[in-house]
């Protein structure tokens, strides 16, 4: 059995990291909050572009984008993938990236290949290890995420559809269920289904300026970057919930294990005692 002194030291030792860990617990539950509000605060935007988008696709016949063209065959697949930059937060950035290699494995079976932009610190250097051909990254986002940040990297990926360089965009990101559950999930971006856009209730008489062209590739581009920020902004929802849980679950273990070192404390302490006074019983004893 160790010493008592051995045991106060370990007790203390998980003492100041259960203090960290209910820190850390409540930062991410102020930042959760947070982050839900703004997530909130994209939904409406989103949505309006999705309706404006879906409209001026049907208004326009004459012309259809790129974006809404569907490709005859699949040969390369643009990839995104959302995590965080930072980790102790679960299995969130794990469960992500264990779906994305499944499907990189699954597409790669059927002699597709990739190009990969990464959004966040852990899916770039997941990327990075496993020699994918990545084409741009988006690291250090921090807590609020900003489009400036972002509009580098999905313009070389949108750019990469349009330039036919992958018949295929997708994303995989951690989406915001509740406080509890977040799951990973893979959408496709490029080329827009009708069941993404939706069906518009009626349809709308545009005048165009300067043409339709021009107006209608501003908007289809608008409408997938505010996809792509929506799934940011969930991600980062996602990894606060997952960060408060974790750290949680830490600081219950950290109490549970401060239990068990006290009680070995107490077992090691009332065991000197008892040798001492056998001791003391024994030299009385033989005086």
């Amino acid at each position: 059995m160790p010493g008592s002194k051995e045991i106060r030291t370990k007790i203390k030792s998980v003492q100041n990291t259960r203090k960290i860990t209910k820190a850390m617990e409540m930062v991410a539950a102020s930042k959760m909050r947070k982050a839900q509000q703004r997530m909130r605060a994209a939904r409406p935007y989103a949505e309006k572009i999705r309706n404006v988008a879906a409209h001026m696709s049907h208004a326009n016949p004459e012309y259809r984008h790129p974006f809404l063209v569907e490709r005859d065959s699949v040969k390369k697949v643009g990839i995104i993938v959302v995590t965080s930059d930072k980790g102790l937060c679960g299995g969130l950035n794990t469960n992500v990236l264990r779906m994305a290699l499944a499907k990189m494995r699954e597409w790669e079976g059927e002699g597709e290949q990739f190009e990969v932009c990464a959004i966040g610190n852990k899916g770039f250097g997941f990327m990075q290890r496993l020699k994918a051909n990545l084409v741009s990254h988006v690291i250090g986002l921090g807590d609020t995420p900003h489009m400036d940040k972002l509009i580098g990297a999905v313009k070389v990926m949108l750019n990469g559809y349009t330039e036919d360089r992958f018949d295929r965009l997708v994303i995989f990101y951690t989406k915001f269920l509740n406080t509890m559950k977040q799951e990973p999930v893979m959408e496709q971006l490029l080329p827009l289904s009708g069941e993404t856009m939706g069906a518009p209730e009626g349809l709308w008489d545009y005048i165009y300026e300067p043409d339709a062209k021009a107006v209608i590739d501003q908007v289809l581009t608008r409408y997938i970057e505010a996809l792509i920020y929506q799934a940011v902004s969930e991600n980062i929802a996602s990894e606060q919930s997952a960060r408060m849980v974790a750290m949680k679950a830490a600081s219950d273990n950290a109490g549970n294990v401060i239990g068990e070192l006290q009680l070995i404390y107490n077992k090691s302490r009332q065991a000197a005692i008892t040798k001492e006074l056998s001791e003391i019983v024994g030299g009385a004893a033989a005086v």
